[in-house]
């Protein structure tokens, strides 16, 4: 009698632990992430309580501790909400996950109505949370992915036409609108650059070692510095593969000049024609760098407020690290909160070789 009393008091109190797992699948509670998982019968694959997917049957769902016992039950994780990879921030799941869907729908329109059918959200509330993490909108991020996928297609020899359509532009109107800002020149024009329309460039001595500038009929499309010419050129070929590359010392000896003036506090910075590839965040952020007056020193995180996007102080960083002409755009002048030099493509050492030469300022008219 007291077994059987016992039983089925344990079996209540499991049923009550239960029906509240149900109910934070049902809620979609992120705060449960991780603290257990559900399996799906009719699927076959578990997912963590804030999985976006449509809500199953109750008879349909298993739960389990751990994804391991999951797995052993057969079944397998869920490419949505990846269960394995649980954040424990709810906000980070959600943007990862409408991440995923837009790169997996970059053929369609999506809009934020859609967005906020398929997620729950009001698309209001969808967007800013979007953009109050990653520092740019949905719509910014589809086309980003679009571009960036067509640039990969284009540099690997595909033609115009077929990168256009395996990158998920629906017309050619809705690519050429985008080419000018983001290629910097028409998609054909671009895939001659980067199969054969000419690039000159020179490498030189500069106060940080070798440089190197390149330039297309537009502009300047590199600047980066290296230990050698060999470590520079092939730079230059892992960005423009299939380019004509020209090395035109004598054309470029004036601009070289002026630059490492410039980097010395000589001269005022050069205004300077460039000829670059950029996402609509990272053109904000590089414009913003470009304001800065020499000797001037921000912080991450001052960059991230002063272009309203206060929490995209990571995204900013990627930002300056992306950055593909070094001195033109001066992030060599982003350091981190406390003070410390943070990253730089080009080494940490010339970062600070640059800031201690602006801090010097030789030429006090340059700090006006």
């Amino acid at each position: 009698m007291d077994s059987a009393i016992l039983n089925t008091g344990q079996f209540e109190m499991r049923s009550v632990v239960e029906d509240s797992k149900w109910q934070a699948v049902l809620d979609r509670d992120g705060s449960s992430d991780g603290k257990f998982f559900f399996g799906v019968s009719s699927t076959g694959v578990y997912c963590r309580p804030s999985c976006p997917a449509r809500r199953p049957r109750r008879e349909n769902v298993t739960f389990f501790r751990k994804p391991e016992e999951a797995e052993r039950a057969g079944f397998r994780a869920c490419l949505r909400c990846r269960p394995t990879t649980v954040s424990g921030n709810p906000r980070q799941t959600l943007v990862k996950s409408i991440c995923r869907y837009l790169e997996q729908h970059l053929d369609e329109s999506v809009t934020l109505a859609d967005l906020g059918a398929e997620f729950h959200q009001s698309p209001f509330h969808l967007q800013r949370t979007f953009k109050a993490a990653l520092g740019i909108t949905p719509k910014e991020y589809s086309n980003s992915c679009r571009m960036r996928g067509f640039r990969q297609k284009l540099k690997s020899g595909q033609s115009v036409t077929r990168a256009m359509h395996e990158a998920g532009y629906s017309s050619s109107s809705r690519l050429y609108s985008r080419t000018a800002a983001e290629l910097g020149m028409e998609p054909a024009k671009y895939r001659r650059g980067a199969v054969a329309a000419p690039i000159r460039y020179t490498c030189a001595p500069s106060p940080l070692g070798r440089i190197l500038i390149a330039s297309t009929d537009k502009g300047i499309c590199s600047i980066q510095f290296a230990n050698s010419e060999e470590e520079l050129e092939q730079g230059l070929k892992q960005e423009f593969p299939f380019a004509v590359r020209r090395r035109d010392d004598r054309g470029l000896a004036d601009l070289v000049a002026s630059i490492s003036r410039h980097m010395q506090g000589l001269e005022v910075a050069p205004s300077l024609p460039l000829d670059i590839q950029a996402t609509a965040f990272q053109r904000r952020v590089w414009t913003y760098l470009q304001s800065l007056r020499f000797g001037e020193t921000r912080t991450y995180t001052d960059v991230a407020k002063a272009i309203r996007q206060p929490s995209a102080v990571r995204a900013v960083a990627h930002a300056c690290a992306s950055n593909p002409v070094a001195i033109a755009i001066p992030c060599h002048r982003i350091l981190r909160s406390n003070g410390e030099l943070g990253g730089y493509r080009w080494g940490l050492q010339r970062k600070k070789a640059l800031l201690e030469m602006e801090a010097a300022k030789p030429n006090p008219a340059l700090a006006k």
